[in-house]
């Protein structure tokens, strides 16, 4: 479970996050949404353990992700929209690599390897470095490493980012697989089609606030408007 109460993070002067709070249950898929320069990757990073909080409390799994966030990072899988993969390591060595990174025990992660191997279709190219791999190769590369230490949440910061319909296609089954296993699944992207397609509540972010959440549903209803995609634009400029 995720929980976020008060997160706020300054630049300086600046406010790039002021006030968050969000809940994500075990089993739910919860969309993060908002336009660029909202927040939602600063609210991510700080669920991540990878930026501080200036305020507010973060609790992922029962840890105070303020407090301690080396426990945190054992229970949570993290997918930046920047991949971070090494480009002269194979996903086998990937793997490996964060697996024992994530003090995965030596037999234990010597079964799971084959399987993340098998379940993200990674066989034709396992022993390639990720240096040569397609876009879309190495996004199932990332997403097989964040699950290695096979943890109880997810933080997804716009996992389909590049990618083309069919790797889409496999990531949307990968979220689909995660709630599913009743993990907590926490996503931000851009595509509305995306969130209508998985997500179980959403989020919308604009100026740092979480101005409107519900399910696509709910947001449409209060907003009237036919699509989720002017219902967000509604939201969002009406705050503005």
């Amino acid at each position: 479970m995720i929980a976020v109460q008060g997160l706020v993070k300054r630049y300086g002067a600046f406010e790039a996050v002021r006030g968050v709070d969000l809940t994500v249950s075990p089993g739910e898929v919860y969309a993060l949404i908002g336009p660029n320069g909202a927040g939602k990757t600063t609210t991510l990073r700080c669920l991540a353990t990878l930026l501080s909080p200036s305020e507010g409390t973060i609790n992922v799994s029962g840890v105070d992700g303020v407090r301690h966030p080396r426990e945190v990072r054992r229970t949570m899988g993290f997918v930046s929209a920047s991949m971070g993969l090494y480009d002269r390591l194979t996903p086998v060595e990937t793997l490996e690599y964060f697996g024992r990174l994530h003090d995965v025990e030596s037999g234990r992660l010597a079964e799971r390897i084959p399987v993340l191997v098998d379940q993200f279709d990674l066989g034709e190219f396992k022993d390639r470095p990720c240096g040569r791999l397609s876009t879309g190769q190495r996004q199932r590369v990332v997403l097989a490493r964040s699950v290695v230490h096979s943890p109880s949440v997810l933080v997804l910061d716009e996992p389909t980012l590049g990618l083309d319909v069919l790797s889409g296609e496999a990531i949307y089954r990968f979220i689909e697989d995660q709630r599913g296993e009743g993990k907590a699944v926490l996503v931000s992207t851009h595509h509305m089609d995306e969130v209508e397609l998985l997500a179980d509540r959403i989020g919308v972010l604009a100026g740092g606030r979480v101005v409107a959440e519900g399910d696509a549903e709910s947001l449409r209803e209060r907003t009237g408007e036919a699509s989720l995609v002017r219902a967000f634009i509604r939201l969002v400029t009406e705050d503005a």
